[in-house]
């Protein structure tokens, strides 16, 4: 195969690059590790339970504010179904439940509840922070990140609201405690937005720059909060199908681990089996510290890179309870998305965010249960734990996060039906996040913006995005980045970039909620839906019964999302015959466990046209 451009890492930044470059018609190979596609954005099962792996609270899907995942799937013209939320989230803090309504007015006195006192304030802040932000970012939208923003483009809004822009500017070194300072005097307020900001960027007021505070206040509010329609497998997957409809290729289970030079200048890469593969463009989505502490050698960097790589602050580790409990310990007025403030003064490991997304979306679990997925930071080391040490401690960090659970949904620690944890070493073995610091460097002064990965690097032929480049950390973030990436070679081989257009056809697909399963796929033909289904089934098993040489997951993950292209090519590169494909079905782990097994042969007939 010659290749085009190879991309490093098949997270969301990753997965945007190379199928924005895919849909030009360029011959792209994303190198994954994981064997699933998505990063931090994705799905596994539990018997019939569908977990999010990790990000799944996703923002940019929005008719208005920033919404850079509907600009991708607009360019892609790629339709993909999405829940919209009726609140961002719900902030328990101080023995009150704090609703932030999409509708900012609507916010601003429900804050004022909390902080009468600054009734007027917390209005004259939203006004203010929204106002900018309309002029800054929404008014002329560019989905480029900033190093990579046209000056001509940047100086027609600049002209036309100067104050707004020479206010946005302003706040780029300086603190977000010091924006707040010009509004609120509540001590109690700030620490109010000091929980904000370390569940945006994971920075406190303090650290964070008032530029990310500026925007983060406001963007949520205007684009709203959104889940796919049937779990996070949906997201990375219809990435996936794009780039592999186009001829892509993605190679996952493999992981770079060197890159190769030639002439002074990237050239390919090694792989951890040996194959070297070459392009003359390559995109690298991961974090700086694995860039230049372990891809490049140090024979192609500079001690002062490699210093400035290593010296980033990276975020705090995170532990993540994956739950299933009894449907009616979950109160009715649950927001899908629950902040819980432990300790107001201090940010401590009482401090989780609880995802429900079975709330508004009931194909993830049994009529009777609930999904609770609860993240928050750890700040003891797991290092230097022997096996039995590490499998103790995560005993106690599971019964630790149910019993804050269990504050907010009294009852709940008796109405857990399923329970286990994700450590820091667990996040870093299926993400590559060292540390298990889920969100790269910090988004804090000193390394914020131009201070971190450029999309364009020392070498012309090499380009960066995701969490440790100038957008840094959140979903629409990183896309953005992906989509810098994409552009900045288009950009190299004169080809037309994806830029914004007015009369751009809408891809993205509002469903009702409850989102049941009776409504998947209800706009597939009747053949195609079954088949789907079928394949849904499937709990893409990290250690197959099924088979070692077919990679009969990977197929089904394809086909349930409508990948039928990649799921037939999967299925050629070590095909099996009929004998074969029983022999498939009875090692199934449905099977095994004394249920029907996932109709493989049935999915197979329909790929390869035999029915």
């Amino acid at each position: 195969m010659q290749r085009d451009a190879i991309i490093i890492g098949g997270g969301l930044s990753g997965l945007t690059a190379a199928a924005l470059l895919a849909k030009r018609q360029l011959n792209v190979t994303i190198i994954e590790k994981n064997y699933n596609p998505g990063g931090s954005c994705g799905a596994f099962r539990r018997g019939d339970i569908t977990f999010d792996q990790g990000s799944a609270m996703l923002y940019g899907f929005g008719e208005n504010g920033y919404n850079a995942h509907r600009f991708v799937f607009n360019c892609l013209e790629e339709p993909i179904d999405m829940i919209r939320h009726d609140l961002l989230y719900c902030v328990n803090y101080s023995g009150r439940r704090v609703k932030f309504w999409a509708d900012v007015d609507r916010f601003s006195q429900e804050l004022s509840e909390l902080f009468p006192h600054e009734k007027e304030n917390i209005k004259r802040f939203y006004r203010d922070m929204f106002k900018m932000y309309r002029h800054v970012m929404v008014e002329n939208p560019s989905y480029n990140t900033a190093d990579e923003t046209d000056p001509k483009t940047a100086l027609k809004s600049i002209l036309k609201h100067p104050m707004s822009y020479t206010r946005f500017l302003g706040y780029l070194n300086k603190s977000a405690e010091s924006l707040l300072k010009k509004y609120f005097k509540d001590p109690g307020i700030f620490k109010f937005f000091d929980k904000l900001t370390s569940t945006y960027c994971y920075a406190t007021v303090e650290e964070a720059p008032a530029v990310l505070a500026a925007v983060m206040f406001v963007d949520n509010h205007v684009g709203g909060s959104y889940y796919p329609a049937g779990s996070t497998l949906f997201l990375p997957g219809k990435l996936e199908k794009v780039i592999e409809e186009n001829g892509g290729e993605m190679l996952l289970g493999r992981e770079a681990v060197t890159l190769l030079f030639e002439n002074g200048k990237p050239s390919g890469v090694l792989l951890d089996d040996g194959t070297r593969l070459e392009a003359p463009y390559i995109i690298y989505s991961g974090t700086v510290w694995n860039l230049y502490g372990k891809l490049i050698d140090e024979a192609h960097s500079s001690k002062k890179r490699r210093d400035w790589a290593a010296g980033l602050a990276p975020t705090y580790p995170s532990v993540v309870l994956y739950s299933v409990v009894d449907r009616d310990i979950i109160p009715e007025d649950t927001a899908p998305v629950e902040m819980l403030v432990g300790n107001p003064y201090r940010l401590d490991e009482s401090e989780v965010t609880a995802y429900i997304f079975s709330i508004d979306d009931r194909t993830l679990c049994g009529d009777d249960e609930h999904t609770v997925v609860a993240i928050g930071p750890t700040f003891e080391s797991w290092d230097t734990l022997d096996d039995a040490q590490y499998k103790n401690k995560k005993v106690k960090e599971r019964e630790r996060l149910i019993s804050v659970l269990e504050k907010r949904f009294p009852g709940f620690s008796s109405a857990v039906r399923y329970a286990d944890i994700a450590t820091p070493k667990t996040i870093e073995r299926y993400t590559m996040k060292n540390g298990g610091s889920v969100a790269g460097p910090k988004q804090m002064l000193g390394q914020h913006m131009f201070r971190r990965l450029h999309t364009r690097t020392e070498w012309g032929n090499f380009f960066c995005c995701g969490e440790s480049t100038v957008m840094g950390t959140g979903t629409p973030t990183v896309t953005t980045s992906g989509i810098s990436a994409a552009n900045a070679v288009l950009n190299k081989l004169n080809m037309e970039r994806f830029t914004y257009r007015r009369d751009m056809q809408n891809r993205v697909r509002l469903v009702n909620k409850p989102f049941m399963p009776g409504m998947l796929f209800e706009d597939c033909a009747e053949r195609e839906r079954e088949i789907m289904l079928k394949a849904l089934r499937c709990r893409m098993c990290e250690r197959p019964s099924c088979t070692d040489k077919a990679d009969i997951r990977g197929i089904m993950r394809r086909t349930a999302v409508g990948n039928f292209t990649g799921a037939k090519k999967c299925w050629l590169k070590a095909p099996a015959d009929s004998e074969a494909l029983e022999r498939f079905e009875s090692n199934c782990i449905c099977a095994r466990e004394g249920g029907s097994a996932v109709d493989i042969c049935g999915v197979i007939k329909y790929l390869t046209g035999e029915t």
